[in-house]
């Protein structure tokens, strides 16, 4: 039903618009001017004009199920059938506005859905959309009056006739036809007057921020990661800034999320007890029907899956993660002789590695890695959510690990003072594991650097009672990796063919061979979503949560998203 009603609600302001700026039949314009006067007629074409630009913008929330839009476009469908009528009996369009009331009031049970927060942006935004709509249609109605304008009329003049009209001031053209003429200025100051309402309602109410993680959540949430935060490599991530999170009744287990483009997106597993997931995934679900958001999950794993199965959602297996058991991992053999010799190459060029707890570095220090990692990422965009804590160095992240390397300094055999080159920066796994955070280096280091750190993470392991490391994700990895097998079937070649193209982007194959270099144990995880029809907007909002996709930086949405090329390995690599 909603998006069914949507289309409904914006061809009927679509229809609004177009009779509005079209002449009425001359009969029953007699009809009306023999009880109203002609200014009156004349007034409700300007306001039928302005009441379908605002169905046009309110079929989008009443699609989402939204209330507040149920209850505006119910009101300008009414509003619409005087205004049909007053504007020249048009019994054919207040008729098909009637009906539309009537539907909608019968199926006012399917939109119960709350609205989203905002912002005091919103106001740009809608100031925007309202403004380059008023000039277009403002233009429309000069170009439907053409044939009455008087004197040159350039494009020019009619803009500045447009705009001139927004603010109330009668513009430099001329019309034969005093119809039009009232048509297009009352039409202008109405939307002009809208649009500086519309801001300024905006920017004066009290602003309703995203909402963040409080100190309880964190408190709670650290809680949680002590007790069971063995049980996920990706838990420590849900300390991200910009995520929030809903728990379960008894709080023995939360989801974290955030609200990307409609969509309720969580990553991992929840955090805390297996028998308390059910409640707080019971409670995800519920906020997310009561504000119309659609649920995802990404990068959960195997046990997560099942878990958001249970609760309704479908799973699908979309990458793999890459885990170094500490203890089995040898540089011997033939299968590791690139990493061998890139460690090795490395080594005989004078660089060195220091692995140490966040807690053994002075704050001194941990405002120069910051700084650093900062230089070296330059203008690059920092991406990550379901696998990056985008932080480092903070007070409270002092069991963070971070893997320097520096070079001998100078260019003389004796060198100098050492610099460093790279850096690795690890989350906690549990008591006994690593998670990869972020990978950076200098560009005009040697290669074979990252090899170098990952290597040494491992040497380090022992010293920090550490028995596994979780290195990058892989996206689609079991399809990579069954598309360049032996007798590998057409639409597996296709799928990987795909996959390597699209690596010009999104790091796809790239990260998969980096990976593969150490031998590592893959871990399956997978994306949970309501229905099939829901993955395309899943994915735009995964990419937009992980910094792949971007709005422009004055803060407001557009038509279209930015496709930004990701940072390359060798150089910045949130993890993935």
């Amino acid at each position: 039903m909603p998006p069914v009603a949507a289309a409904l609600v914006f061809v009927a302001g679509l229809i609004d618009i177009v009779s509005a700026v079209t002449p009425g039949w001359r009969s029953r314009l007699d009809l009306i001017r023999q009880i109203l006067p002609g200014s009156v007629s004349r007034q409700a074409a300007a306001f039928t004009v302005v009441v379908g630009l605002l169905l046009l913008l309110l079929a989008r929330g009443l699609r989402r199920r939204k209330r507040r839009a149920w209850h505006g476009v119910v009101a300008l469908l009414t509003a619409s059938v005087v205004l049909h009528v007053v504007k020249g009996l048009d019994y054919e369009e207040a008729a098909a506005s009637a009906v539309l009331v009537a539907g909608l009031l019968l199926a006012r049970g399917e939109f119960q859905a709350k609205g989203d927060p905002t912002t005091r942006w919103r106001a740009l935004w809608v100031g925007t959309a309202l403004a380059a709509a008023s000039v277009m249609i403002g233009m429309l109605l000069l170009q439907v009056g053409g044939g009455r304008l008087l004197g040159a009329h350039p494009l020019s003049a009619q803009f500045a006739h447009v705009v001139d009209g927004l603010v109330g001031i009668h513009g430099p053209l001329r019309f034969s036809s005093e119809r039009v003429s009232d048509l297009v200025t009352r039409t202008l100051l109405t939307m002009g007057l809208l649009t500086i309402s519309a801001v300024v309602y905006l920017v004066l109410r009290p602003p309703r921020p995203r909402p963040k993680l409080s100190e309880d959540d964190i408190t709670g949430m650290r809680a949680l990661l002590a007790c069971h935060g063995d049980a996920d490599s990706l838990g420590y991530f849900a300390l991200r800034a910009d995520k929030t999170v809903v728990w379960s009744a008894t709080r023995k287990a939360c989801v974290p999320y955030r609200v990307v483009s409609g969509v309720m997106l969580a990553s991992g597993d929840p955090l805390g007890d297996n028998e308390a997931w059910p409640g707080a995934i019971r409670e995800f679900l519920r906020i997310a029907a009561e504000h119309a958001w659609i649920p995802a999950v990404i990068g959960c794993s195997e046990t997560g899956g099942k878990a958001w199965e249970r609760a309704g959602l479908s799973v699908l297996e979309f990458g793999d993660e890459a885990v170094i058991d500490v203890a089995a991992f040898t540089l011997e053999g033939r299968d590791m002789r690139n990493v061998r010799q890139a460690v090795g190459r490395v080594e005989r060029a004078g660089y060195t590695c220091q692995a140490l707890r966040m807690r053994d570095l002075p704050a001194e220090e941990r405002a120069r890695l910051r700084a650093q990692a900062a230089a070296w990422r330059g203008t690059e965009t920092e991406r990550g959510f379901s696998m990056a804590l985008g932080r480092i160095g903070a007070p409270a992240d002092d069991d963070c690990v971070v893997l320097m390397a520096f070079d001998r300094g100078g260019d003389g055999p004796a060198g100098g003072e050492p610099r460093l080159r790279a850096l690795l920066h690890f989350v906690p796994w549990g008591r006994r594991g690593l998670s990869l955070d972020l990978m950076v280096r200098d560009r005009t280091a040697d290669n074979g650097l990252n090899d170098f750190l990952i290597v040494s993470a491992v040497r380090a392991a022992a010293g920090l009672g550490v028995e596994r490391l979780s290195l990058n994700f892989a996206f689609f990895r079991a399809a990579l990796e069954r598309g360049q097998r032996l007798g590998a079937g057409p639409v597996t070649r296709c799928f990987r063919n795909l996959l390597v193209f699209l690596s010009r982007w999104f790091q796809i194959d790239s990260l998969y061979r980096f990976n593969a270099k150490f031998r590592p144990a893959w871990s399956p995880r997978y994306v949970c979503f309501p229905a099939s029809r829901n993955l395309p907007r899943i994915a735009l909002a995964m990419l937009e949560a992980e910094a792949f996709l971007r709005w422009p930086r004055m803060g407001v949405r557009p038509a279209a998203y930015r496709l930004r090329r990701p940072a390359r390995p060798a150089g910045v690599c949130p993890r993935r």
